[in-house]
């Protein structure tokens, strides 16, 4: 269950789309601002994971010895130098967060062909047919999403929605934990890419005009949609979840509740 948390931990991929989406807020901002969010959210799932574990009497693995925590860690280090690598080359300035795309892309695939061996040339073909057809499919959503903010915009709808919330209340507090409840109900039944095209070129004008950052305002966003994707029906994280520790979804939610 600690999957949303890494929604907000860069490189997010749904932090990216809100960028594209609300014309172009800064990827680099959007990172660094998800960090705490992130670890704050991941932190408080283990705890109570923890807490519930340890109540349940669920046994323990092993303590693993030095030897073996000094050669995982050598052993992931290469894979932890790539959050270093994007994030540094990004803040620092050394390459835009398109470009730290690439290197990252570059990187990944050296380690998998040369270091970890996992995957051979032979493969290469399929995998990158395999991506372009997925980035194909994230970039019909954001186009169709930017024509429909156009067309929404064109029709004074965001301004509307903006009305009828400024109509129960003026205070920013009140208004953004109506959003948030929104977003709540809306994280459940639809998956987050086609949430977040869809309801930020609704929300941020409202947002931007009681004087909340987009940055702000795109974190908060994807920290309630993220707890989406462990509810039904259409909780991915849950599904996945479910069939590693192969178990009946009707067993998980209400404990998941």
């Amino acid at each position: 269950s600690s999957c949303p948390s890494g929604l907000l931990i860069p490189p997010s991929n749904t932090l990216i789309v809100f960028s594209l989406v609300s014309g172009g807020t800064s990827i680099a901002a959007l990172f660094l601002a998800g960090y705490i969010p992130g670890l704050l959210m991941g932190l408080s799932i283990m705890v109570v994971a923890g807490i519930i574990a340890k109540r349940r009497g669920y046994p323990v693995s092993p303590k693993p010895s030095c030897a073996q925590i000094c050669d995982t860690t050598v052993k992931a280090l290469p894979s932890l130098l790539l959050v270093i690598l994007i994030m540094g080359g990004i803040i620092g300035g050394i390459f835009t967060a398109t470009e730290a795309s690439a290197i990252a892309v570059i990187y990944t695939l050296v380690l998998a062909v040369l270091i970890y061996r996992e995957v051979s040339l032979k493969q290469l073909p399929k995998i990158v047919l395999e991506s372009a057809i997925t980035t194909s499919i994230v970039l019909l959503l954001v186009g169709a999403s930017m024509g429909m903010s156009w067309a929404m915009a064109n029709a004074d709808i965001p301004y509307m929605i903006s009305d009828a919330l400024l109509a129960v209340s003026d205070n920013p507090l009140v208004l953004l934990l109506i959003i948030n409840i929104i977003l709540l109900i809306v994280g459940i039944f639809m998956d987050m890419t086609p949430a977040v095209l869809i309801f930020t070129p609704i929300f941020l004008p409202i947002a931007l005009d009681l004087g909340i950052d987009p940055v702000h305002f795109g974190v908060m966003m994807t920290f309630n949609l993220a707890i989406g994707i462990c509810t039904p029906p259409v909780g991915s994280a849950l599904f996945v979840g479910c069939s590693v520790a192969n178990i009946s979804i009707d067993k998980v939610i209400k404990p998941l509740m």
